[in-house]
This record gives structure tokens, sequence and C-alpha cells, in this order.
């Protein structure tokens, strides 16, 4: 069968890195193909030159039989190439709507309607009217999503989809992409979870350090088989002895009633949330269900005001009024789901961006940066968690989203919170950087401190958590024994299927 885009050659060199190294590859009409690698491999910048972003230095682009040389992403989605970035390209002050219409032909009221049926139909509910600047990750990621849809593209680009999806969502998502498949549609697909690439994918390339070391029938093989492929050695899970939490509370948010500023956001209801020393806390939900409100409550970012009620004690200190800089005195370190903006300053390099949460250990002196001891501290979060950059002076926006969020995490457990909030921890990770954070988060507990861990990543939270709530609809569960409870039972409750008092519906 003739390649509806096929690549011979190509290479991708920047001043610290050959990110493509003579890549071969082919994507048949109609296929579903997977690339496969760590974070660092060169997924996401051969992705970016099939789509335009970048031009290759070497090698040839074959698209429907006819050589091109793609120099934009304009000129791909009029070939009929879509793609959604790992990092969003959207506008925030604009509406889902309006962030469409930029790539998409007809009037704001006309793409409301498609963007609310396309959702409604791949279950990726959206209101087309609503504000960019107040969705969460997994929110922007189906406006993306959407959009490309919208496009009716010959070859789709995806990039892990299933984020934003409940168990219960994914198998919908996933038939969607099978009936795309069977009009001629090819799909590029990039995840993380390698049981989806089994379930979903006829064909994977297997990507390490920039080099094709692979392909496969993913069907044919065991997650551990392709795992060994992406990374050349074999990861075993992290095992964890039962939580013997300490009895005085770390973190407690009391019959918290909070009502954001921005229409679109999500009123909290009555949350009772206790974190202990020792424990790992896990919060699982569908995107936009109050994760992103409790979570800046938590961290500081955003405030308790008059008209909100409840409580939010660090320690034995309330916390309602205090700063982010004064709960982080306390002990809290905080990893946001957003990396670029909140987790880390985009045009800063590795080293600064360190010592923006790190300058009270050290790093600084009478205000005074000793530049020294920042330059060794972000080597120190760029060794101990596998950062592929091209060193400290390498500015953020640089990195792969894996690597990025590496050295975020990193660098946060560098310095020894006893209360550690996470959001979204291992989203986009490579399995074995994955089990890398998981496993220091563990010995993070085992050490005596307090995490919790919002993550819409199931598996992560059954695999480390010792307790489990779900949010819904602003609404708090009550804990579980992550060791005694399913899969189904947490599925049903992140569709709503408890009462607001807790009770299963």
């Amino acid at each position: 069968m003739n390649s509806l885009l096929q690549l011979r050659g190509i290479s991708k060199i920047y001043p610290a890195v050959v990110a493509n190294d003579r890549i071969d590859l082919d994507i048949a009409p109609g296929e579903i193909h997977a690339i496969l690698g760590e974070n660092g491999a060169g997924k996401s910048t051969l992705m970016k030159l099939i789509y335009g972003v970048s031009q290759p230095d070497e090698g040839n682009i074959t698209w429907q039989g006819k050589p091109v040389v793609i120099k934009s992403p304009a000129q791909a989605r009029n070939l009929g190439i879509g793609m959604v970035f790992q990092h969003f390209s959207l506008f925030e002050s604009l509406s889902v709507a309006q962030n469409i219409s930029l790539a998409v032909k007809g009037s704001i009221k006309h793409l409301s309607e498609q963007v609310e049926a396309v959702g409604e139909e791949f279950g990726l509910p959206l209101s087309a009217d609503t504000l960019v600047h107040s969705l969460s990750v997994g929110e922007r990621q189906r406006v993306e999503i959407i959009r490309c849809l919208l496009q009716q593209p010959k070859l789709l680009i995806m990039d892990e989809p299933t984020s934003v999806l409940p168990p219960q969502g994914v198998q919908q998502l996933f038939n969607t992409l099978r009936k795309l498949r069977d009009t001629g549609c090819s799909i590029l697909y990039i995840s993380h979870k390698l049981e989806e690439i089994r379930q979903l994918c006829d064909k994977a390339t297997i990507l390490r350090s920039g080099k094709v070391v692979a392909t496969a029938r993913p069907g044919e093989h065991s997650n551990e088989e392709l795992a060994h492929l992406m990374i050349g050695r074999t990861i075993a899970p992290p095992e964890h002895a039962p939580a013997e939490p300490a009895s005085e509370q770390a973190l407690s948010v009391t019959q918290l009633a909070y009502e954001p500023d921005d229409p679109f956001g999500t009123r909290l209801k009555d949350i009772n949330l206790q974190v202990y020393p020792g424990e790992i806390v896990g919060i699982a939900g569908v995107s936009g269900n109050g994760q992103n409100e409790l979570m800046r409550l938590i961290s500081g970012e955003e405030m308790l005001t008059k008209q909100d009620t409840g409580d939010i004690f660090i320690g034995s200190q309330k916390s309602n009024t205090l700063t982010a800089t004064q709960r982080r005195t306390l002990g809290l370190g905080f990893v946001p789901e957003e990396r670029l903006g909140r987790g880390a300053v985009p045009d800063l390099s590795l080293s600064f961006n360190g010592l923006l949460t790190a300058y009270r250990h050290g790093l600084t002196r009478f205000g005074m940066i000793r530049h020294k001891k920042v330059r060794a501290f972000a080597d120190e979060c760029i060794a101990q968690n596998d950062v592929r950059c091209g060193g400290n002076q390498s500015v953020a926006a640089s990195l792969s989203g894996g690597n990025l969020q590496k050295f975020i995490v990193g660098r946060e457990i560098a310095l020894a919170p006893s209360l550690f909030v996470l959001s979204q921890p291992t989203w986009g990770l490579d399995v074995g950087a994955a089990s890398n954070i998981r496993k220091a988060l563990l010995q993070l507990r085992d050490n005596g401190a307090a995490i919790l861990v919002v993550s819409e990543e199931l598996e992560e939270l059954f695999e480390i958590s010792d307790r489990l709530h779900v949010i819904y609809d602003g609404y708090l569960s009550p804990s579980l024994n992550a060791r005694s409870a399913t899969a189904t039972q947490i599925g049903r409750w992140m569709t709503g299927e408890f009462s607001n008092a807790g009770e299963v519906a």
C-alpha cells in the first residue's frame, strides 16, 4: 500500500543535542501508528517537523506520493495534517469558539454549535463560550483536539489524548478514532500508556536517543516488552508497605465552600480533607471538577475571602489568608499541573527556575544571589532526575514537556517538603521517568512527609496512594483505603455516582 506520509533520513540537530538522527517512517492511509520513546527521545521534535513548526536539517518528506517541504503549520493544515501539541497554542483571553475560529472557517455561532456537538460525540464536553484562561490543562487539551477534528484532517497527530477522560470515556474515544481510521484518516498517536497503545494502534515506531530502534505491532507484545524496547531495560513497579501515618495532621481542609471569581470556575462545596505525615492521599477525578480551584487554594495562589467558608490548616497554622511564600515557609512543596507559566518561567534558565522556589535553601545570602550554588542546585536536579537538556543554562521552554516536568518535580523533592502537593505529577512522562518519580514520592512518604496527589491516572493513584478521594462537580467523596478500593468503584464516583454527603448513589 502506498504511504500517506513517508520520511526518509530525517535529521534535526540543535547545538546541544541531535534530536532526530536519520529517521525513516512510513504512515499508511487509514492506520493508527504509535510513536513510542522516552522523554527526550525525539518524538516531539519529529512531530514538529511533520507539522511544519520546524524544518529538518537533512532528509526528505513525501506526502501522498509527492515530495513536499512543509514550511509552516498553515501549510500542514492545508495539506490535511492536524496536530494537538503537548504545550497548547491557545489565546487565554479568548473563548473556546474564538480560539477555534482562528484555524477553522465559520461564524462563532456555527462553530459553537460544532464544538459542542463534536465534544459530545468524542466524550470531550466543553462550553464554547468559556474563556480559555479559566480552563484546566485537561480542558485546554479538549479544545486542541476538537479544533483539529473540525479541520477534517487526513492525518491527525494526537499527544496524550486520553489524559482528559475518565476510564469510561476512553473506549468511546477509541471507537471514534477507529471510525476515523475506517474512513481513511491516519492517526499518529503518542502516549505513554502502553496498554492503550497495545489496544488501539496498528503499528508502532520506537525511538531512542533520536534514532529508530524498532518497529512493532503493539498487540503482539506485552507492556513489559514495549517498555524494554523504549528504554532498553526492565522496570520493576514500586513496592511499598502500608502507611504508618502520624497522628497530627499536616494538612486539614474543613467545611470548605468556595465561590471562584471566574464565572466559569467550579464552586467547591463542603470540602473536607486531611493528610497526615507518612501517607500519600490521592484525589481522582475528570478534569474540570474543582481540582484546579482546590489546588490553588491549598498552594496559596488563591486565598479565601469573607464570602467563603471553611478553613485550611498547614500543620497547626491556619492558612486561609497566607501567601504562597508564607505557606512554603511552613514546609509546603507544590507542583502545579501547568508546567510553563506556573511550574516554571518559560524564558528563564533552569538555574533561575530552581532559584524561584529554593532561594531560602542557601542559594542567597544577605539578599544576594549565590550564582555558583544556584548552578550547582540546578545541576543536581538535572542529574538526579535524568533531565535531558543542554545544561543548567537551558531555558525552560526549550525542554520537552516530560523533561521539564522531571526538573520541576525534582526541584521540589530536593527541598524535602514536610507537606508535598502535586497535580498531575507524571502527565506526559515515559514509563521509566514516571516510575522514578513514584518511587521518589514513596521514599519521601517513608521519610515522614505528607503527600497529596491529584491525578487523572487511576493506575498511578492505585500504585502509590494509601487513601483515595474522588472529586466531582466541586464535591469531594469520603476517603477509601486504596488497597481495598476498585477501579470500577472509583470510575463510578468519577461520573458523580455518589451523593453530596459522600454516600454511593
